[in-house]
Order: C-alpha cells, then structure tokens, then sequence
C-alpha cells in the first residue's frame, strides 16, 4: 500500500448518519487520501468535506470517487476495485438489524474485502481503529494469500 490510501467508505441508510460524523470528525485525515463512495454515501460525504475544506480554508483538492448506489450495483463495483488492487481499506457501516434487498452483495463484498486482505471496519470503533493506526498514513506490505492452488471439492447433481 502506498503513503495515499484508496479508501472504500459505504453506509446502509440507517448507518450513513454515524458515517457524516465519523467522516466529519476525521476530515483532516480522510481528505489526504483517494475516496471511493458508493452513490448516496458518496454525495453525503462530498457534501461534507466540501464544507470542512472551505470553513477551514484548506489548500486541498478533494479527490472522491462515486460509484452506483449499492442496491443498484455500487457494492460489486467497489468489490471489483477490490479484487483489482484498486482499494486499500474499506469502511462499510452495515445495518446489522435490517435486512437489505441486496444482502448477497453485501455478504460478497465482505468476502472479497477478507479473500484479499483488505483492513475492513463494519462498525465506528473499528473504523476509529483504523484511521488512528500508524500504519493509516505510512506505507505497508501487504500480504496477500495465494489461492491460485485451492482446490474445490468434486460435488455431483
């Protein structure tokens, strides 16, 4: 991973208010880096640190990527960008308690974020976890398990 970390970030509907103000109280932390949104999330947390960027007067470009709303293929994009080397961290606020009508992209997103080693925060406290690591703003060496050899077992219909 380099210094500038691609950052995933998705809220369900219920979660996207403790994504604003977990978004809102690391803007400085978050706006030297590459993010990439799914579609309301995205345009929630432009909003945002647009405004923290202006208030503060801060000489920075924003660089935010918005891709498809979840529902409507946002988490397959991003769980591409994944599986392409293109995400560095993923911050996905899920709603443990609702069910969502896209719940297999949900599930396989996760599993994409795990399959390649992606440091994955579900919750605030492990998003919190994350972004106050000293590995957040260095460079680390990823270590990527080699599945090329796996092997699935014969099933018969």
């Amino acid at each position: 991973m380099d210094k500038i970390k691609n950052i995933g970030l998705v809220a369900h509907d219920n979660r996207k208010k403790d994504m604003i103000e977990w978004v809102s109280f690391n803007a400085n932390r978050l706006i030297n880096h590459n993010l990439i949104c799914t579609g309301t999330t995205g345009s929630l947390i432009e909003e945002v640190l647009l405004d923290k960027i202006k208030n503060d007067k801060i000489e920075k470009k924003l660089n935010i990527s918005k891709l498809k709303s979840g529902p409507l293929g946002g988490d397959q994009q991003l769980g591409s960008l994944i599986s392409e080397g293109q995400i560095d961290i993923l911050i996905f606020l899920w709603d443990p308690m609702g069910q969502q009508p896209h719940d297999v992209d949900v599930k396989a997103l996760l599993r994409i974020a795990v399959l390649y080693n992606i440091p994955t925060a579900c919750n605030r406290s492990s998003a919190d976890f994350i972004i106050s690591s000293t590995l957040f703003d260095g460079e680390y060496e990823q270590i990527i398990k080699d599945y090329s050899g796996y092997i699935h077992r014969n099933v018969e219909f």
